[in-house]
C-alpha cells in the first residue's frame, strides 16, 4: 500500500505543478514515441516507465532488456486515414542484459510533410536496478528513388530505466529533435504494478519552451491470461484500448479522441 501511495502522491505533485499548460509544442509525428503501439496509445501514451514490449525502442530503449529473445511488431491506423496515416514497425532482440533494436515510423498527410525516421537502438543492463539505452534516429528524405538504410538529419535519444522495487519503475527519455542536436525534450515516467493492475504517468517538457508541458496518464487491467483492458488521457485526449494474447502473439486495439475526430489503431506483436 505504501508503494501505491507513493505513486499517487508523485502523480498529483506533477499534475499540480504543471497543469497550467497542457500542450506540448512539438507534433506527434516528429522524432517522438507518441502513438507508437496500440497498447501504449490505449494507456494514454504513458509508456516511458513501462516500455516492456517491442515498441520500447521508440518509447524508452533502456526497456529493451526486459525480455529475452526477439520481438517484432507493426502498427496501423485503420480509421480515419484521410486525416493522416501513421504506421510504425520494428524488431528488437535481447540477450543477457544487452539488447538491439531497429524501427521505422512514417506519417503521411501531416503538416510537416512526410516525416520518416529510422531508429537504431542499443540497451545495456547495468545492475539489477538500472538499465540505460541509446537510439540514433535518421530522417529519410521524401521523395527518393533509392532505399535509405540510414538517412540524414541525425538526432538521438538517451534513456534510463530504474526499478527500485518489484512494483515501481521510473523511466527517463531525453531527446534531441531535428534539426537541433542538443537535448530539447525530456519525458519522465513512473509506473506502478500490483496484482492485475498497472498504472503509469508521463510528464514531458520542452527545454526550449519550458512553459509548455504535457501530461499522460494510463492504466492496464489484466482481466485474464487472454484479455487486457486499457484506458488513459493523452494530454487532454481520452483513450481506450483492448489487448488479446494468444500464446506468443499479442493483438492490440486503441481508440483516441483527437481534435474534432476519432482515430483507431491496431497493432500486433510476436515474441520468439
Amino acid at each position: 500500500m505504501s508503494h501505491l501511495k507513493l505513486f499517487l502522491s508523485v502523480t498529483l505533485l506533477i499534475l499540480g505543478c504543471f497543469s497550467v499548460s497542457w500542450g506540448i509544442s512539438y507534433p506527434f509525428e516528429l522524432a517522438r514515441p507518441l502513438y507508437v503501439g496500440a497498447r501504449a496509445l490505449g494507456m494514454g501514451n504513458a509508456f516511458t516507465a513501462v516500455a516492456d514490449d517491442a515498441t520500447a525502442g521508440f518509447w524508452n530503449p533502456a526497456g529493451l532488456i526486459q525480455w529475452q529473445g526477439f520481438k517484432v511488431f507493426g502498427v496501423n491506423k485503420i480509421y480515419d486515414r484521410r486525416d493522416y496515416a501513421f504506421d510504425p514497425k520494428g524488431i528488437g532482440y535481447s540477450y543477457q542484459g544487452n539488447a538491439f533494436f531497429w524501427g521505422n515510423k512514417i506519417a503521411l498527410r501531416v503538416a510537416s510533410g512526410t516525416p520518416d525516421f529510422n531508429y537504431y537502438s542499443f540497451a545495456r543492463q547495468l545492475n539489477a536496478y538500472v538499465a540505460v539505452g541509446l537510439s540514433l534516429k535518421f530522417k529519410r528524405k521524401h521523395p527518393a528513388n533509392y532505399y535509405q538504410f540510414f538517412g540524414s538529419d541525425l538526432s538521438y535519444d538517451v534513456a534510463l530505466l530504474s526499478r527500485p522495487s518489484s512494483r515501481i519503475q521510473i523511466g527517463v527519455l531525453m531527446q534531441s529533435l531535428p534539426p537541433k542536436r542538443t537535448i530539447n525534450l525530456i519525458s519522465l515516467g513512473l509506473s506502478y504494478r500490483r496484482a492485475k493492475i498497472m498504472a503509469s504517468t508521463d510528464f514531458a517538457f520542452s527545454m526550449s519552451e519550458i512553459s509548455e508541458s504535457g501530461i499522460h496518464i494510463g492504466a492496464e487491467w489484466t482481466f485474464n491470461k487472454y484479455l487486457r483492458f486499457r484506458g488513459g488521457i493523452s494530454e487532454t485526449h481520452p483513450t481506450f484500448g483492448l489487448g488479446i494474447v494468444i500464446r506468443s502473439l499479442r493483438l492490440d486495439y486503441a481508440w483516441i479522441r483527437e481534435q474534432g475526430f476519432y482515430s483507431h489503431f491496431v497493432s500486433a506483436e510476436f515474441k520468439g
